[in-house]
C-alpha cells in the first residue's frame, strides 16, 4: 500500500488535473482518492480497504481494440451484439469499433455476466478505453 507521503503527492497530482476519482487496486487493497464535491476541489482518501474473494467480485473491463467509433450494433442492424445482463463467452464479440469503412470487433476478455456499457454509442474511443464491464463467472 501507499506510504502517508506517497498519497499526499498523488492527491497534489490528482488535484492538478480534471479526474474525478482515482482507483489504485494491488494484492494488498484498494485506495480510492476522489475530488469530494461538498468541499469544492478539494482531494480526499475516500477508501483503503484490504482485498478479498468475497469484498470484490470478479470483474473485467473490454476496452477498444484501436481509435474509432464505438457502435453497440453492426451499421445494417438495429439489434445490439450484446445486451446488459447477457452472459458471454470468453472472446465472442460485444459490440464494434468504426474506423471509416472498418468495423473491429470489441470482444470479451474472460466469459461472464455483461453488467454495463460505459460509452454512448457513436462516441470517439481512444486505444483501450472501457466499453463494457463484466462480471466474470
Amino acid at each position: 500500500m501507499p506510504t502517508a507521503d506517497e498519497l499526499k503527492q498523488m492527491a497534489a497530482w490528482l488535484a492538478g488535473t480534471d479526474i474525478g476519482l482515482l482507483e489504485l487496486r494491488t494484492p494488498h487493497g484498494v485506495v480510492r482518492l476522489g475530488r469530494e464535491p461538498a468541499a469544492g476541489d478539494e482531494i480526499v482518501q475516500l477508501e483503503d480497504e484490504a482485498l478479498d474473494d468475497e469484498a470484490a467480485p470478479a470483474q473485467a473491463i473490454a476496452g477498444a481494440p484501436s481509435v474509432g467509433v464505438f457502435l453497440h450494433a453492426h451499421p445494417l442492424h438495429n439489434k445490439p451484439v450484446v445486451r446488459v445482463g447477457e452472459r458471454v463467452k470468453a472472446g465472442q464479440g460485444l459490440g464494434l469499433v468504426r474506423i471509416g469503412p472498418l468495423l473491429l470487433p470489441v470482444t470479451a476478455p474472460a466469459a461472464g455476466l455483461v453488467t454495463g456499457v460505459r460509452e454512448e454509442v457513436g462516441a470517439a474511443v481512444g486505444y483501450g478505453t472501457a466499453l463494457f464491464e463484466l462480471h466474470i463467472d
